[in-house]
């Protein structure tokens, strides 16, 4: 028997699958490269934002093509008004990567993560690793449950973000203004990376639901 063919909101749904692979990619590169002080990584990262860039583009292209049809029900127009935020999103997130593999380009061939952070950071980029993992999960299965797994990720994001704040900022911070600011920004981006996760993780929610989204608490 034929197979049918899948409805446009399933192939934008499977093409936001595909982008969250490529950003949890370019974050772990990304990491990488600030770890190692690899030149060649981060270079692979930055280059690489420009399709995701594209391919963002493309969904929200394809998403208001689709608000176009008159024929939408109230679900489909609340998936790809959904489907509009992910992407936007997860293009941040993209850029968020870039943003960690330019400081490290920046740098080089010096770290931009003094020595004693480099296991904090390391944690940090695991946590990255998982969290959009998960969120891609979500994307693909319309899993819900997977939420307060990704609550406890981004609150471990906080934490690290936190604690890093308190270092930079404590009397017997030894690595002068420079490599201060490097880690204060290195810290956000990896917890505004997480947020977006978890922004991602609520638009879902929201569509899957019904339940406005400035209403969606993931950690309940």
């Amino acid at each position: 028997m034929p197979t049918a063919n899948p409805g446009p909101l399933t192939l934008v749904n499977n093409d936001l699958v595909a982008i969250t692979t490529l950003v949890g990619s370019a974050m772990n590169l990304a990491t990488q490269s600030l770890l190692d002080a690899d030149l060649s990584l981060a270079e692979k990262v930055i280059q690489a934002d420009a399709n995701i860039d594209t391919l963002c583009s493309a969904v929200e292209d394809r998403c208001l093509e689709l608000l176009e049809d008159k024929r939408s029900t109230g679900s489909e127009l609340r998936s790809i008004i959904g489907a509009l935020r992910i992407a936007a999103s997860l293009e941040r997130m993209g850029d968020l990567a870039e943003h960690v593999a330019k400081q490290a380009r920046m740098r080089y061939p010096n770290a931009a993560v003094p020595q004693d952070l480099r296991a904090t950071f390391a944690i940090m980029g695991g946590v990255a690793e998982a969290i959009v993992s998960k969120s891609g999960a979500v994307i693909a299965t319309k899993d819900v449950s997977l939420a307060s797994e990704i609550a406890i990720h981004d609150a471990e994001m906080d934490f690290r973000h936190r604690e890093l704040f308190t270092i930079v900022l404590s009397p017997s911070w030894a690595h002068g203004v420079e490599a201060a600011i490097d880690v204060t920004l290195l810290s956000r981006y990896y917890e505004r990376y997480a947020d977006h996760a978890v922004s991602v993780t609520r638009r879902v929610i929201n569509v899957v639901t019904g339940e406005p989204y400035v209403a969606v608490d993931i950690t309940s």
